[in-house]
């Protein structure tokens, strides 16, 4: 016989389901890292960079100031207000958040790609006399006189383990030839565009 009373006394079917759809206390705990783990990673990343990322005000305020603070306890404590701001995002925001972490993963791979290539050129200028010839087919603006001054410095402080100043300034010029570089084609893809913006008026 049914009794009349059960859903009276807290065993109703709708009540172990909205029980059954509540997430776990693990489920919750891992949710609640990832989105504390995810804040220290917008923490951590550059100030101009973050600041691109589609967030809430409030939440973007509590990330820079994060970053502004060097005492150890006072970061800490303001670092776990970061983690309970992301606590109130919905899932869209996090989905475009976590999107943006994920494009500078990309963009990283990419820079650390381009500063291996550039280690590798400044280690063959050493090497190679040849290569300097190379270098300034290249970019013949370069001061030729400095650059093997700092080109022999460099093979000095390696022979005799002193510290590489000269060596980091030759890495500097090349990381500065590769920027302009970047620079004019992007300034060239801009005249094409607005070549072929004319064209298509004149047709």
């Amino acid at each position: 016989m049914v009794n009349p009373n059960r859903g009276a006394v807290g065993f109703s079917s709708t009540e172990f389901e909205e029980e059954y759809e509540r997430p776990s206390k693990s489920e919750a705990k891992r949710q609640s890292n990832a989105l504390q783990k995810m804040g220290e990673t917008l923490v951590d990343a550059p100030r101009d960079r973050v600041k691109r990322v589609p967030m809430p005000e409030d939440v973007l305020d509590a990330i820079l100031m994060c970053q502004t603070i060097t005492n150890h306890e006072g970061r800490r404590r303001q670092m776990q207000f970061v983690g309970k701001k992301m606590r109130t995002l919905d899932e869209t925001e996090i989905g475009l958040i976590q999107a943006a972490i994920d494009g500078w993963k990309g963009a990283s791979k990419a820079e650390t790609s381009a500063m291996h290539a550039l280690e590798r050129r400044r280690d063959k200028l050493l090497a190679d006399d040849n290569a300097l010839t190379a270098l300034l087919s290249e970019a013949p603006h370069l001061d030729v006189q400095h650059l093997r001054t700092l080109i022999r410095n460099a093979r000095k402080e390696q022979a005799e383990n002193k510290p590489p100043k000269a060596y980091r300034e030759i890495f500097q010029i090349l990381k500065q030839l590769e920027a302009d570089k970047r620079k004019a084609a992007k300034a060239g893809d801009g005249d094409d565009e607005e070549a072929d913006d004319i064209d298509a008026d004149d047709e």
